[in-house]
């Protein structure tokens, strides 16, 4: 595929790279003439695009498109910046970036690019798997950042060793897996007896445990990091009407019995 461009554009893609080269233009401007900017390392930016890239997920969670936008151009910030930071020390440039990508995603849809035929989703994901083989990855796990979330991290492992074919044929499986991990924990850490349990063995269990419920959940198509999220979301939101009420009847929740709290947990919910 030739990397030359076409000597006019349409109308729509010009002004994508007229705001594409604004952005450029102001992200010179502000490293050669804004103190702080001029400051910044790729060391030092990391944890700002770390907490970006949550914001936009919290967006993403709560269909907040306005705020999408916004979070989208701030992540469109931090690739530029880095990126110009990289071309100070004549390493690469925003050019590289974006030619690096086109590249890779050509290399990786021979179905598109070239002549492999696929039938399906699942196949594309398969192929992408034995093309990173190819290029030089030593496992198929290699990818998967060391630094993602347990829970993401699960369901991307996953996700890759489904990629060369090692999984489960039938969700009925998965579910069978599921049930075994909960005897095996139960058995083990029965609740109904007061003893001291052995903590290290108690987390390996229960890990196996968390483990096969992500590998459910990809079988049957949800992703248990948002589902975990949107738990999380409902019951901040229950808790806080909580907060809420015994504050207009004047007390305090921790002289509340769980009784009590609990009519005002009902109407949150009915809410």
């Amino acid at each position: 595929m030739s990397n030359k461009l076409p000597l006019v554009f349409p109308p729509e893609r010009m002004e994508k790279l007229m705001a594409f080269d604004r952005l450029l233009t102001i992200m010179d401007e502000l490293r050669e003439q804004c103190p702080w900017d001029k400051k910044q390392t790729m060391d030092t930016l990391r944890h700002l695009t770390i907490e970006e890239t949550y914001e936009l997920s919290d967006a993403i969670l709560e269909k907040d498109l306005p705020e999408i936008k916004k979070e989208l151009g701030d992540m469109m910030l931090h690739l530029v910046f880095y990126s110009r930071i990289a071309s100070e020390t004549g390493d690469f440039d925003v050019a590289d970036v974006l030619n690096s990508i086109c590249d890779k995603l050509i290399a990786r849809h021979p179905h598109i690019y070239g002549d492999v035929k696929v039938e399906n989703e699942e196949q594309v994901k398969q192929n992408w798997e034995q093309l990173k083989l190819k290029e030089g990855n030593k496992s198929v796990l290699g990818g998967v950042p060391q630094s993602l979330p347990a829970l993401v991290k699960a369901m991307r492992i996953q996700e890759k060793a489904r990629g060369v074919g090692f999984d489960w044929e039938e969700k009925s499986q998965v579910w069978g897996k599921v049930e075994e991990e909960m005897k095996e924990f139960k058995e083990l850490f029965n609740a109904e007896k007061e003893e001291v349990i052995d903590a290290e063995k108690a987390e390996a269990e229960f890990g196996d445990l968390l483990f096969s419920l992500v590998n459910y959940a990809r079988f049957i198509n949800l992703n248990p990091e948002t589902a975990l999220e949107r738990t999380n979301k409902k019951f901040i939101k229950r808790f806080q009407y909580l907060e809420q009420k015994a504050r207009e009847a004047n007390k305090n929740l921790k002289d509340m019995t769980l009784a009590e709290m609990d009519i005002f947990w009902e109407e949150a919910k009915r809410i």
